[in-house]
């Protein structure tokens, strides 16, 4: 479905919620020839990912306010500040992933892609009743994604899985932020099961500046989705 507008937007996704699981996820991008596959994955031969995070490790330790509990919450951080993972970063709220979709005004389509989390747990376990909601990193069920178990685990088969993160940072809050990740297997999310899990929105390329202006309408612009000081410096020196 094509969207040339906020008002079309919000109208589109009113009757998509009418009509399935009111819980839904969505992740906005400028080129809608992007597929749905980690920072990680798309690399060409990446180092173990545990390489990666010693890597981080050695020279993010001193920087961080706190010490991190977890090799997920490594994780987290590194997706952070741009170092691939096997996370793929989702939303809870539509408006975030439109920014995203429309923020660059290049002459490519952008598209909204709309994920059903439970619906994609679902097709990618043996067990799909349980899994009639959406676990948290903390869940044993997801004790097989961490670092070392992918690396030791000679288990190729195993599909992405939808996850809730705790929310530890200002930026991961505002964007309402949730993630996918994936296990060793490359394995897009549109080839997944029946693909019942996923639809989009395209955006055309001639509507973004449209409706990026609609949205700073709405006070819904770049602090809102990055709350942090670089933000403002940056909108006061855009409005000079």
């Amino acid at each position: 479905m094509e969207i040339n507008s906020v008002a079309e937007f919000l109208s589109a996704l009113k009757d998509k919620r009418g009509r399935v699981n009111p819980l839904l996820w969505y992740r906005g991008h400028a080129d809608k020839s992007w597929v749905l596959l980690p920072g990680y994955q798309r690399l060409k031969k990446p180092p173990p990912e545990s390489v990666l995070m010693n890597r981080f490790k050695q020279n993010a330790n001193l920087l961080l306010g706190h010490q991190p509990k977890s090799n997920f919450d490594w994780l987290f951080i590194m997706q952070h500040y741009g170092v691939p993972t096997r996370l793929l970063d989702w939303t809870e709220s539509p408006l975030v992933a439109l920014y995203f979709a429309v923020n660059s005004h290049d002459k490519k389509n952008g598209a909204v892609w709309v994920l059903d989390p439970v619906k994609l747990n679902q097709s990618t376990k043996a067990k799909p009743d349980d899994y009639k909601f959406v676990p948290a990193f903390e869940d044993e069920r997801v004790a097989g994604y961490d670092t070392l178990s992918v690396e030791n685990s000679p288990e190729l088969g195993i599909e992405p899985m939808a996850v809730m993160a705790t929310r530890n940072n200002a930026r991961i809050q505002a964007q309402l932020g949730v993630f996918t990740i994936s296990h060793q297997a490359k394995k897009k999310l549109e080839d997944i099961g029946d693909g019942a899990h996923l639809s989009f929105f395209e955006i055309p390329a001639a509507k973004k500046k449209t409706i990026s202006e609609e949205l700073e309408i709405l006070a819904f612009g770049k602090f809102q989705v990055f709350p942090e000081l670089a933000s403002v410096g940056e909108i006061i020196k855009g409005a000079l």
